[in-house]
Parts: structure tokens; sequence; C-alpha cells
């Protein structure tokens, strides 16, 4: 049986639920299976080609039609890439040269003739009034006939698509993965846990769900199969409804909160009171999103529900009617009578508030009286505070040796980022190293025991994702902080854009910046070609769809960074089209293709994020010669309109700058502290007999069925709990 949420289990494990049919003939439809994938960078793993080879042929072209789909739209592979110069690379024209051809054309043209020679009169004129500009002036399959074949090469992209569990068992395993994550999940993850927890609701659960927002999730799926919500403070109520209302369940964003009928009402009502019973401090969690508790309490009507009072105090408080001290304001209270000892004892029975408060702490600590009592309680309670906060003062701290009027970067969950100078004094040196040292010793002590530890050398700088946030759902992403290494000649952005309600312009760019972060050039729809590269042309509008390049060789590159980025110039913002994503090739120079090679692709991401210009990733020229990849998945807020590359590379050299001196935690710091009975690092080839915990950016085929398997999908079960 094909389970409709298989494309799910594809694109987060590379796993392809085991096919099931009449036994037959297969051999020669999973071969040619195998080359369609090998046409889009993938390719069916030994074991999974000889389970479909012995399968009908009818089941193996089934198969075969779904999977393509699934990987195709994975690689960006699913839309018909243009471009407007129809021999791009080649044959690009200088940019004062095009825009005179393009003024030419609109003078023969009799429509466009009087308003373009009235626009010369007066000095300037609008490009997007040209006819010719910014509409491609051919068709996708003429533009594929001005194109060679792709030649393959041994450094093309192969993913491999391994063998799965039945596809009940493979939806199951993922639910309880994305659901049991100690780690926030990205939008696109929490909206596949959605899907999933609707099938899976009455299945096995995970042993515990520590993220809140994955919990509103599973909520809601409970209560639409008649069970009851899993509900311990009143937040965990609030998300629900959020949920309830398709809305923001982070609570980062508003909600417009839907009328609910009668039996959903009793429900958040009945929870609310229960939470409120069994402990009424919880009562001062209210506060902290009281406008949108008003606003709900007008949806909920609790009035109309004497027997449910605890609930009714909730929206008293909210309204002000009601008092309800809380926690944190009982510490500030004492931070703000610089009583140090008091607020540390008061946070010492909120193990992850007194982590999270630790510099701060110790900035106010007025002798070494008061900073050891803030390290020693930090001491005693450390084996209560999660791993994911453990790892994110680890890294902080491993931040705060600098001296007061270093940058500091700001980003917020959404991925907006920006960047001002660090005032704060530093965090004295012996209090600082002391931490560091409990905090890596509680770490030590909580990893599991690797055994046989094999490393894929190119994955000890990938950061830990210690928020899915840090990383848009996509093909080879990496999270947030991630260096990755980068080699090919010819190195290919696109960008991809469908608008759906009124013209929109993306413009693709990249900046290049010397090892000062000083501007040496651009390629942009402003400046077409250079000693580095080419662009692939403006496209201003994308009714059925849009794409841009950018082609740069890499040994012509003269600064020592490359700085991608998509500006909305009009239109639609990045959570407003249909469809938008990212993403960059690597190719040979002898292997020519299309602008657009799917087998080429090494990354592609959404465009997902809440300002008018993305910067995805960064490049950076090593001492070594080599480039690097450093991940970014940032957005600045931008302009409203015409953003262009030129009117922001200071604000992005500035926070590249704050990015790329700051120090990460990765998975080199994490495999350290594991007390592995052996350590290999992979040679991309030698395969150990016995099983091993495996690290790396891609599964290699023939580990041992016993081995862990550790790759980017699944990155973060290495944060411990």
């Amino acid at each position: 049986m094909v389970h409709r949420l298989e494309p799910l289990v594809v694109r987060h494990t590379l796993r392809l639920p085991r096919p099931t049919g009449p036994a037959g003939e297969g051999a020669v439809a999973a071969r040619q299976f195998d080359a369609a994938l090998m046409s889009a960078g993938f390719k069916l793993s030994a074991e999974l080609l000889e389970r479909l080879s012995g399968l009908g042929e009818g089941t193996v072209v089934d198969t075969a039609v779904r999977t393509l789909g699934t990987v195709r739209e994975m690689v960006g592979d699913h839309v018909a890439h243009n471009v407007y110069f129809v021999d791009f690379p080649a044959n690009v024209p200088d940019t004062y040269d095009f825009w005179m051809r393009c003024i030419a054309g609109a003078l023969a043209d009799d429509e466009a003739r009087e308003g373009v020679l009235e626009q010369l009169g007066e000095g300037v004129v609008n490009l997007l009034t040209l006819p010719s500009y910014g509409r491609y002036q051919h068709t996708y399959a003429e533009m594929l006939g001005h194109h060679d074949e792709l030649i393959a090469a041994a450094g093309d992209r192969m993913t491999v698509l391994h063998l799965g569990d039945d596809p009940d068992s493979e939806v199951s395993a993922l639910y309880l993965a994305l659901a049991g994550s100690s780690t926030p999940l990205g939008e696109e993850a929490l909206c596949d846990l959605d899907e999933l927890a609707r099938v899976c609701v009455d299945g096995p659960q995970p042993e515990s769900i520590p993220v809140r927002e994955n919990r509103a999730v599973l909520n809601r799926a409970r209560l639409r199969a008649g069970a009851q919500p899993l509900l311990d403070t009143v937040t965990d109520v609030l998300r629900l409804a959020c949920a309830l209302s398709d809305g923001d369940v982070t609570l980062v964003g508003p909600t417009r909160f839907r009328k609910l009928s009668r039996p959903l009402r009793r429900a958040l009502l009945a929870g609310l009171d229960s939470v409120v019973a069994a402990s009424p401090a919880k009562l001062s969690d209210v506060r902290v999103h009281r406008e949108a508790w008003k606003r709900l309490g007008e949806r909920l009507h609790p009035h109309e529900y004497p027997k449910w009072p605890h609930a009714a105090d909730v929206f008293a408080v909210a309204r002000g009617e009601k008092r309800a001290p809380s926690f944190d304001g009982r510490v500030e209270e004492l931070l703000g009578m610089h009583d140090v000892t008091g607020a540390v004892k008061v946070l010492k029975s909120a193990p992850g508030k007194l982590f999270r408060a630790l510099d701060r702490l110790l900035r106010m600590a007025l002798d070494q009286e008061e900073r050891d009592s803030v390290v020693t309680a930090a001491e005693e309670v450390v084996a209560d505070v999660s791993g994911r906060v453990l790892l994110s003062v680890r890294e902080h701290l491993a931040n705060r040796a600098q001296d007061t009027g270093e940058t500091r970067v700001f980003v917020n969950r959404l991925g907006r980022a920006w960047v001002t100078e660090d005032e704060r004094p530093p965090v004295l040196p012996p209090e600082r190293e002391r931490l560091i040292a409990v905090i890596d010793e509680e770490l030590r002590r909580r990893l599991p025991d690797p055994g046989h530890l094999l490393i894929d050398p190119d994955a000890l700088d990938v950061a830990l994702p210690l928020s899915g946030r840090a990383a848009p759902a996509g093909l080879g992403v990496l999270p947030r902080g991630s260096v990755s290494p980068v080699d090919g000649e010819l190195l290919r952005f696109f960008v991809y854009w469908k608008q759906a309600a009124q013209r929109t312009d993306y413009d693709l760019s990249a900046l290049m910046l010397d090892a000062d972060f000083a501007t040496v050039c651009w390629l942009a729809y402003t400046n077409l070609k250079d000693l580095e590269g080419e662009h692939s042309g403006d496209i201003t509008e994308a009714p059925d769809g849009a794409s841009e390049f950018i082609d740069l060789r890499l040994g012509a590159v003269r600064g020592q960074y490359i700085v991608p980025q998509v500006n909305i110039f009009a239109g639609e913002g990045f959570e407003e089209v249909d469809e938008s994503f990212f993403g960059f090739m690597l190719r040979d120079a002898e292997q020519r293709g299309r602008p657009f090679e799917p087998r080429t692709v090494r990354m592609k991401s959404g465009l997902r994020g809440p300002g008018r210009v993305a910067l995805p990733l960064a490049f950076r020229r090593g001492p070594d010669g080599r480039w690097r990849a450093k991940w970014l998945h940032l957005y600045l807020r931008g302009a409203p309109a015409a953003n262009r590359v030129e009117g922001n590379r200071v604000s992005v050299a500035t926070l590249l700058r704050g990015i790329v001196e700051r120090e990460q935690l990765t998975v080199r710091y994490l495999t350290g502290l594991m007390d592995a009975s052996k350590t290999t690092v992979w040679d991309g080839s030698t395969i150990p007999a016995g099983p091993v915990t495996y690290i790396g950016l891609q599964r290699p085929e023939g580990l041992h069925p016993g081995s862990r398997i550790v790759v980017p999908e699944n990155l973060r079960d290495l944060i411990p709990e």
C-alpha cells in the first residue's frame, strides 16, 4: 500500500518506504528509474535497486513516477528555469550597451516611442517602460535549443535514496522524531508534523514533547481525535488556541482567533481551569501575552461557564482586574535593588532561567563573593538544565572573551538580523572558564557512548542545530553558522519566484568584498558582467514564475568574500509569493549544460523570511586558497521597494564581519566531548565491518545494520536532552 505521506518521509530522511507489489521482472524498469534519478542528482542504493528489481514492472514505474516528482521538487527542478539572455552565460552584453539597445527597440515601437522620447527629453528613462526590458524574449523550449547537454562529471552531486521499512513504520518513526525533537522545528517541518499528527495521533507517542510549539500541534490533533490535550501551563492553552485558528503557535506574531465551536471552547476552558487549579502561581505567565489572552477571551466567553472559575481568573489577570505576581517580576525586583545573591536564590528554582541570566548576574555582581555565589548556584543546578540551553550558554560564553566595543549581531527567531556595538563589560575570565568547564563536563556526562565513532571530516564544522529555525527547509541546507567546503570551477547562484497577486520583482545579486570587508565589485542587473562572471538578466514580473542566475568563475574572483543576496525591488514579500527559493550549483567549465542542471545543485532552500533582503549564505576564500561556504539564513529589513545591492553594501559588510568573527559550537566540539572507544576520520570509501556511530553530510552505503547514523536531516539527534 502506498502511504499518502510517503513524500514527507523521502524529504526528511532520504528513505523510500519499502515498495510492495506482485513479484516480477522489474530489473529493467528499476535501472531506468535509477538513470532518471541520476539526471536529477539522486540514485538508488544497491539495496533499494535490488528490492525494486524483484517487483513487477508496473509497481516499479508507479514508484518511479511518485519519487521523481518528490526529488525534483526537492532540488528545484519541478519548474522551468528560463533566462533573459538566451545564451547565458555566453554573450551577456555590457550593461550600458544593453540598456541602449532596449531604448532603441522602444523608439522603433509605435506605441512606446512617444513616452520614451518624453523621458529622454527629461534625461531619465525608466527601464520598466521599455517593451523589451524585464520580460522573457523567448520560450523555455527555444532557450534549451541554445544549450548543449550537460557532460557528467565525477564531482556532480549524487544523493542516495535508501530502502526504508514499511510505509506505516516509516511514517510513525518520522512522527516520533519530529514530535519528540529537543529543538524547535522550522516552519515547514512544523507543518509536516501537523500532517503526521493527523494520522499518528492514535499510535505510539514520544516519551516527552520538550518543545511547546510541537505540543500545540499535537494537542490540536488530539482534540480532533476526541482525546484530552496535554497541558501543564496556561501558555500551552494559548498555543493550542492559536493552532485551532491556524495561527502562529510560536506566539511571535499575532493570531486572528476564529469563532470556535462550543465543544472546543469547553475543552480550552476546562484545560485552562485544571492548569490554574493545580498551580495558581501559573497565572503569572498570563501577563507575558496579555493582549493575546484578551482577544482569546472574546472568543471563549468564559463568563458563560461559571463552573470553571480558575479559567476566568486567567482573563481577569489579562485585563488587569486581578494581580498575579510573576516569577520574573520577583527576580527583577531583587536585581533592581542590586541584590544579586537574593536573585540567584530565587532563580535556582528555575535552572534554565538561571543559566540564561548568568551573563547579566555576573556583570551586576559587585564583588568576588557575589560572583562565586552565581557560579556555585550554576554548578548545583546544571544537571536540571536542558541540553539545548547548556549548549546555547556555552556558545554565548565562548564569544564573551572579547573586549567591550566589538560588533554584536542579533538574529531573532524569524531570521531578521541587525548589528550594534557591544557595550557590555566582559565576563571575567575566572568565572567564564569555570562555567565553561561545568557545562562541558555536564554535556560529556549526558552524551551516549558512541562506541566506534566514524566521522566525515566535512561535517566537523557544521554548526549544532540549537533551533530548527536556524535553517530553512531544503536540499543540502546546513544550520546557520556552519562552514562547508566548496569545490568546483564555476559557482552559479539561482533564484526562482512566482508572484501570487501583484507584479513582483526579485533581484539576484552577488557582492564581492576584500579581506577588510570593503567592496570590490558586484554583479546584478545594474552590472551584468565583470571579470568574475555574468548575470542572466533582469526579470521584473513573474505571473508564471521567473528565474535569475549569476555565474562566477571562482578563480577570477578578486575579493575574499562572495555574498549572494536576493533583493525585493517591488511587489510581494518572501512570505507572500506563491513560491520562492534560492540555491547554488557547482560545475566545471567543460560541463556546459543548461542554466539550471539539477545534478549540479548543491543547495536549494526556500525563501521565507520577514525582511526585504535575503542573505542565504556567504563564501570565503581561506589562506589555502580553497573556498568555503558560511551559512547565514538571514534577512535584512530593507526598504519597502527598490532594494538594490548598491544600497545595502555597508550593512551587509558589517553584518558579515560580525558573523564571521563569531565562534559557533559545531559537530567538532560535541564529538570532542564523546568518550568513543575508537574514532576514525572517514576517508570516503572504507566502511568498517562492525557497527559504528557515523556522523557525516551523507549516509554511505554498506554500514553495519546496527550503526547509528547522523546526517543533516537528523542532526538534532546529537543534542543531548
